[in-house]
C-alpha cells in the first residue's frame, strides 16, 4: 500500500501517514472504553456513594445526552479551530474528565461524567470527517481500523472492570480511573499532527462554500441519521438489558454477563470487514438487508427460539450490530462530497442517534415494569430493526447529500 493509495496529498511522506494512522487508532481506543467500563461497576458505585438505581443509571445516560446536545456544535468548532486541534483538546479534556469522575464523591462523579461525555463527542463527530479528508481512497479500510480499535477496547473494558476493582483491590475509582492513563498517553501520539498542520490551511475552511447544504431539510441526511439513531438505540438497549432478559429465562448472572461479552466480541471482526466491503460497493443495500435479517433472527431467537441455542442468538445479534454500526459510520463519508459535509452529517446523525440511545434503555425498562415481561420490549426491538431496514435502504443509495434525486 503506497502513500498515494492511502492519502490524497502526495507531498506527505509515508512515515507521516503511518504516524497519523497510529494517532487515529489511539484516539479511537478512548471513545468507548470510558463508557463500557461503567456497566459492570454500577452496583459497586451505587452502594459506595449511596445513590438510587435511577441516579446510578444516569452515569450511563449523561454521556449519551452530552453526545446528543454537543454533536451539532462540533463541526463548527472543527471548522473554526481545526480538526486536529479540536481532537487534541478533546483528548486532554477526556483525561481530566476520567480523573474527576474517579474521585470519591457524588458531585465529581457526575461532573466528570459530563466532561468526558463532551470530550468523546468531539472525536466521535470529527474522526469520520478526518478519515474522509485524509484517506479519500481508503475510507472503508480506515473506518474499519477506527471501528475495531474503538470496539475492541470497549469490549476489554467491560471484561476487566470488575477484576480491577475487586481482584486487584483498586475499587471502582481505580477501575474507572485507569482509562485516564490511556487517554493521557494518546495525547502524545496525537501531538505530531499539530506540527504537521502548522502552516497549512485546514481544508474544512476551503470546503465551507461548497458545503452549504441544509442537512436538516435533506431526506438522505435524515435517512442516514435515523439509521444511525436506530442502530445506536438497539445496541445500548442490548448492552443495558440483555443480562436481565437472559436472567428472566433462567440464566445465572455470571452466565448472562459472559454472554454479553460474547455479543460484543462477535461484532469485532465485522466492524473491520464490513466497512472495507461497503467502500467497494456503489450501493450498500445488500449489506443493509443482511443487517436486518441478522437482527431479526437474533431477536426472535431470544423470544421464541430454543434456550439451548441461546449462544447462537447472542452471536447473531452481535454480528448484526457490527454490520449496523459499520454501515452507520461509513454513510458519513460515502453520502457526502467533502470532509466538511461529512462532519456536519456526522454531527447531525450522532445528535439524534445518541438521543435515541439515551431514551431507548429507559423506555424499555419502563415497558418491562408495566408489562412484567420482556416480550413487548423485544417485539418493539423487532419493529426497530424493520425501521432500520427501511431507512437503511434509503441511506444506502449511491448518491450524495444535496445532489439531485
Amino acid at each position: 500500500m503506497s502513500t498515494q493509495d492511502i492519502k490524497s496529498n502526495p507531498n506527505v511522506t509515508r512515515s507521516a501517514v503511518w504516524v497519523m494512522i497510529v494517532g487515529i487508532i489511539f484516539i479511537a481506543t478512548n471513545l468507548r472504553a470510558p463508557l463500557t467500563s461503567v456497566g459492570p461497576l454500577v452496583g459497586l458505585i451505587r452502594d459506595d456513594v449511596h445513590i438510587s438505581n435511577t441516579l446510578a443509571g444516569m452515569i450511563t445516560t449523561l454521556p449519551l445526552l452530552a453526545f446528543a446536545l454537543f454533536s451539532p456544535i462540533v463541526p463548527k468548532l472543527g471548522r473554526k479551530f481545526g480538526v486536529e486541534v479540536m481532537i487534541l483538546i478533546s483528548i486532554i479534556l477526556l483525561t481530566f474528565g476520567v480523573i474527576l469522575r474517579s474521585l470519591s464523591g457524588i458531585a465529581t462523579l457526575y461532573i466528570g461524567t459530563v466532561v468526558l461525555g463532551l470530550a468523546i463527542s468531539v472525536s466521535n463527530v470529527l474522526l469520520p470527517s478526518l478519515i474522509k479528508r485524509e484517506f479519500p481512497r481508503r475510507i472503508g479500510l480506515m473506518t474499519g481500523v477506527y471501528s475495531i480499535s474503538m470496539n475492541l477496547l470497549g469490549a476489554i473494558a467491560s471484561g476487566i472492570s470488575v477484576p480491577i476493582a475487586v481482584g486487584l483491590g483498586l475499587g471502582w475509582q481505580g477501575a474507572l480511573g485507569i482509562w485516564g492513563i490511556l487517554s493521557f498517553v494518546s495525547v502524545f501520539f496525537w501531538l505530531p499532527q499539530m506540527k504537521r498542520r502548522r502552516g497549512e490551511t485546514d481544508p474544512l475552511h476551503k470546503q465551507t462554500a461548497d458545503s452549504n447544504v441544509n442537512l436538516w431539510r435533506s431526506a438522505l441526511a435524515w435517512q442516514v441519521t435515523l439509521f444511525m439513531g436506530l442502530q445506536s438505540m438497539i445496541f445500548y438497549v442490548l448492552i443495558t438489558w440483555l443480562p436481565e432478559i437472559l436472567k428472566q429465562q433462567g440464566i445465572s448472572s455470571d452466565q448472562s454477563g459472559w454472554l454479553l461479552s460474547i455479543m460484543q466480541l462477535a461484532l469485532l471482526p465485522f466492524t473491520f470487514v464490513v466497512p472495507i466491503i461497503a467502500g467497494r460497493m456503489s450501493s450498500q443495500r445488500s449489506l443493509v438487508t443482511i443487517t436486518t435479517i441478522l437482527l431479526f433472527i437474533g431477536t426472535l431467537g431470544l423470544l421464541y427460539g430454543s434456550p439451548n441455542l441461546i449462544v447462537l442468538w447472542i452471536i447473531v445479534l452481535g454480528i448484526g450490530g457490527g454490520f449496523a454500526f459499520s454501515l452507520a459510520m461509513m454513510f458519513f463519508g460515502l453520502r457526502t462530497e467533502n470532509a466538511q459535509q461529512a462532519a456536519e452529517l456526522s454531527g447531525m446523525a450522532q445528535s439524534v442517534g445518541y438521543l435515541l440511545a439515551a431514551i431507548g434503555p429507559t423506555l424499555f425498562g419502563y415497558l418491562h415494569d408495566v408489562t412484567g415481561s420482556w416480550t413487548i420490549p423485544l417485539l418493539i426491538l423487532v419493529c426497530a430493526s424493520a425501521l432500520l431496514f427501511i431507512f437503511g435502504l434509503g441511506a444506502a443509495r449511491n448518491r450524495y447529500i444535496g445532489s439531485p434525486k
